[in-house]
């Protein structure tokens, strides 16, 4: 079987909803950083034979195959084929993993994994409530609801429950949320995200500007202040300040084979060492990461004590917390740069956001492996290693 080697990674600094990026349609967002993975690897744009996107809320400026469009926005040719895919929050995670299974397969040498969400311009579920508002009908089936009667299935109350589950306190999850932003403050002002962030002009009273600073970082974050922010549920123990940030942004990266990088004359960042999907418990749904990392572990022959950065999404605090209690990972290698929680959850593109940072930073700081995984709507976890090269 061929390897599947990363060339690239980039991603769009996040925009808070209805905030920087808020002006930039989501096909013009993904072409910023389709763009970028051509200029950047110098990859031939006629060389790229697949395109596949994530994406969450196909509607609006979202429908009609986002991922298409952007490639007809973008400077790749119009013959590039693309696809769209929706896996929740995993669905760019899933198209690395697409891309690396057609490279290891054979039957494709040069494919870009990307994601976008403009969750400012196609509110998040809209795709589903619009047509509930309308009368015309609902996602659950009968069926469904037959095996789930009254089952609301629900990211946040997972969360919650995953608090229950585990013992956690509010005042984890608080301090778990500002470590969140003082890490992101920290890569931010030592300039560990210029490798990965693709500037994107946007205009503003004070005229066109570059943005290229994740806009969700609380630089001035306190405990107290985290601690202060009122409960979404008054029995809870999560605020909007210890859940994911609603983003914008896209990302993308460049997955090739040995023979792409000959022909081309491309250097590689890292080689994907193994590619993992699960599901589970759709109710508290969220919790599927800690035993799709089992899975993948042992699949790749390998334990929690080889790996060397992990990534894991910060969809609400008590996931990567429930994570490290449950693989008994060092704190201190999980999510060094910050998190969804300070840097925002751009739906769909999240998957190659975080795969972005986890080869630059695992370049940056001279480690070795890393291991990315993300919670899913409906109880379903990607995880995927590489290896730094």
């Amino acid at each position: 079987m061929s390897t599947a080697y990363i060339v690239e990674a980039v991603r769009t600094a996040g925009g808070r909803r209805g905030g920087r990026l808020a002006g930039v349609h989501p096909v013009d967002l993904l072409a910023k950083s389709l763009d970028a993975i051509v200029d950047r690897s110098g990859i031939d744009p006629a060389a790229v034979e697949d395109v596949i996107t994530g994406c969450v809320t196909q509607a609006g400026e979202q429908a009609m195959q986002v991922g298409r469009m952007g490639v007809l926005a973008s400077k790749l040719p119009r013959s590039t084929p693309a696809v769209t895919i929706d896996r929740q929050c995993g669905s760019s995670q899933q198209a690395i993993q697409f891309a690396a299974q057609a490279v290891m397969s054979g039957t494709q040498d040069v494919v870009i994994a990307s994601g976008v969400e403009s969750m400012s311009r196609v509110p998040m579920g809209s795709n589903a409530t619009f047509h509930m508002k309308e009368g015309l009908g609902h996602y659950m089936s009968p069926e469904l609801q037959a095996r789930y009667p009254g089952i609301q299935f629900s990211q946040f109350m997972g969360a919650e429950m995953i608090v229950k589950k585990h013992g956690f306190t509010k005042e984890d999850l608080d301090r778990f949320a500002l470590s969140s932003h003082e890490k992101a403050i920290a890569a931010t002002k030592g300039g560990a995200f210029e490798a990965e962030i693709v500037p994107v002009a946007i205009e503003t009273p004070e005229g066109t500007q570059m943005h290229t600073v994740d806009e969700g970082i609380r630089f001035d974050a306190t405990l107290e202040g985290i601690a202060g922010v009122k409960l979404l549920s008054p029995d809870g123990a999560i605020t909007a300040a210890s859940a994911s940030q609603i983003c914008d942004g896209s990302s993308a990266v460049l997955v090739v084979s040995e023979a792409a990088l000959k022909a081309h004359g491309l250097t590689p960042i890292a080689r994907i060492h193994n590619l993992t999907v699960t599901a589970g418990d759709p109710v508290i749904m969220l919790e599927e990461p800690l035993f799709a990392t089992d899975k993948a572990l042992e699949r790749a022959g390998m334990k929690m004590a080889d790996i060397d950065l992990y990534e894991v999404n910060e969809a609400f605090a008590s996931v990567p917390l429930a994570w490290l209690k449950h693989t008994g990972a060092d704190p201190d290698k999980l999510n060094v740069h910050g998190g969804a929680i300070a840097l925002g959850h751009p739906l769909g593109a999240s998957g190659t956001k975080l795969m972005a940072t986890l080869v630059h930073a695992l370049k940056r700081h001279g480690k070795k492996y890393g291991l990315q995984t993300m919670c899913e709507g409906g109880g379903v976890a990607n995880v995927t290693i590489v290896e730094a090269l």
